[in-house]
């Protein structure tokens, strides 16, 4: 078994070999916590969560970081737009909502996200706020090598000098001429426009709360320096695998690499990105009005539909969504639900099987899931053959083999979300409604004998109302739980 990634700074697929055996460190971008999360972000999230669910089946004691930024000059500046002009009764100003109030609402929002939708929660998901310490020590590194400097303008700021660094550029692959300034901070007291802040010096009118003391004056750290501090924290300086949407490669992520080998860490061995999401082609923007949020595709599709949407591309290429992508995934959660529910019902009680051999290699190669889904489909289709064949046998694999892959993909996890029932809890819960059912199937199937199509029918139609779909074959009657019907509405079709 030789798991393979692409690792996008060496630009090559590469054999994985973890620093330290059979073990597997993982930090990947989680979000700036400044609004509501958007379909990237989860998508991102999802991406992360199969590859840490794949290296567990593999059997990598896995430790995940995934970080909170929790300051930054956006939310900041939407905290101070909450001085809207809402006027309560005595005619005054609402007060405004503070920018770390504003910061863990969204920040809820983003867990609440991440939760429904199936995403194993991290070893470690520290916030910037809690990590000035360590920041400090970074920056005073840098300082001591040659490679930051504070601004001679008296502002406070720090900032890195990238012509002092001959490898900046090595993630992405630029020439530092060829770059963009950076715009994070007052170009005046930088010796080079590219130069990024570490450090940004309090400004007057600024919440004196979103500042901290530092040796270079009070002020808040700059949004790379907070990833790099972090990810070292908790996985100290040279780690397995970094990970983000492609957007960040720069120069957040350039900037991260070149920080941190700078003070000396070895940092990421690989660096993987996932691709885009877009609406038909085109790159989702709030000034067209294509884009959809998850919340969006949550309220007219079940958790595991939209987590089996967002997972089903491979994950460096891009995602598109069309109004009938949900359909899509729908159908294709519906045939293989209906094939557990039916196997459930012919089989004794069947323990997660392991992975076909086939879904294992594609996994295996770069985290291939289209190809992965292929082989999951296709047990569906043989394990519904032997249904009609009755063998049970080769029900009986297909179904182990069903559970553990779709365990693996996380389509298992999806909608339990908080205080959802635990495994044991839905079982009793299903064995409780499959008792209800075959209760009624008994009745219909005494009804056709009798042929009393009108009790059979009104059974059956009483079943499709809460939701079960009723099959006959020659066998007899199986049931499964049907899909809800899926719309667009509100959703850009």
């Amino acid at each position: 078994m030789t798991l393979r990634f692409y690792d996008s700074a060496a630009q090559e697929v590469r054999d994985f070999v973890p620093l330290v055996p059979g073990q597997a460190t993982v930090y990947y971008c989680g979000a700036t916590v400044q609004g509501s999360p958007h379909v990237g972000h989860v998508r991102s999230a999802i991406v992360f969560d199969q590859l840490t669910r794949w290296l567990q089946y593999r059997g990598f004691e896995t430790t995940v970081v995934r970080n909170v930024t929790d300051i930054d000059d956006k939310i900041l500046a939407k905290s101070e737009a909450s001085f809207a002009p809402d006027f309560v009764p005595e005619g005054t100003y609402r007060p405004r909502e503070q920018w770390f109030a504003l910061a863990y609402r969204y920040e809820q929002e983003f867990e609440d996200a991440y939760e429904t939708l199936g995403v194993q929660r991290p070893t470690y998901e520290p916030r910037a706020t809690g990590h000035m310490t360590e920041m400090h020590e970074l920056i005073a590194r840098l300082i001591e090598r040659g490679h930051a400097y504070p601004a001679q303008d008296g502002s406070g700021d720090v900032y890195f000098d990238v012509r002092s660094w001959p490898e900046y550029g090595a993630l992405t692959h630029q020439s530092i001429d060829d770059m963009q300034a950076a715009t994070d901070a007052d170009p005046r007291g930088k010796r080079d426009p590219r130069d990024f802040a570490l450090w940004k010096g309090y400004k007057t009118g600024e919440p004196e709360t979103a500042s901290w003391p530092s040796p270079w004056g009070r002020g808040r750290p700059g949004w790379h320096l907070e990833c790099s501090a972090m990810a070292t924290k908790y996985l100290g300086p040279r780690f397995d695998i970094h990970g983000g949407g492609l957007d960040l490669r720069f120069p957040h992520h350039e900037n991260e690499l070149a920080q941190s080998t700078a003070a000396g860490d070895g940092f990421a061995n690989f660096w993987m990105h996932n691709g885009m999401v877009t609406y038909e082609g085109e790159k989702m923007s709030k000034s067209i009005g294509n884009v959809i949020s998850p919340a969006e595709m949550l309220a007219v599709a079940s958790p595991r539909v939209v987590r089996y949407y967002l997972g089903q591309a491979h994950y460096r290429s891009v995602l598109d969504y069309r109004p009938t992508s949900l359909q899509e995934a729908a159908a294709a959660v519906e045939r293989i639900d209906g094939f557990i529910a039916k196997a459930g019902a012919k089989t004794e009680t069947v323990a997660t099987g392991r992975v076909p051999a086939a879904f294992g290699l594609a996994m295996d190669d770069d985290l291939n899931v289209p190809q992965a889904l292929a082989v999951l489909h296709e047990t569906v289709r043989r394990g519904n053959t032997a249904l009609a064949e009755g063998d049970v046998d080769v029900v009986t694999e297909a179904l182990g083999e069903v559970l553990a892959m779709t365990e693996v993909l996380g389509l298992d996890a999806a909608g339990r979300g908080a205080g959802a029932a635990d495994d044991g809890e839905q079982r009793l819960a299903f064995d409780a409604l499959a008792a209800l059912v075959a209760d009624q199937l008994e009745a219909r199937a005494a009804a056709r004998a009798a042929k009393d199509w009108s009790t059979a029918d009104s059974i059956r139609a009483r079943l499709s109302t809460a939701g079960i779909a009723v099959e006959d074959s020659a066998d007899g009657a199986t049931w499964s739980l049907a899909q809800p019907q899926i719309t667009t509405t509100g959703m850009g079709a």
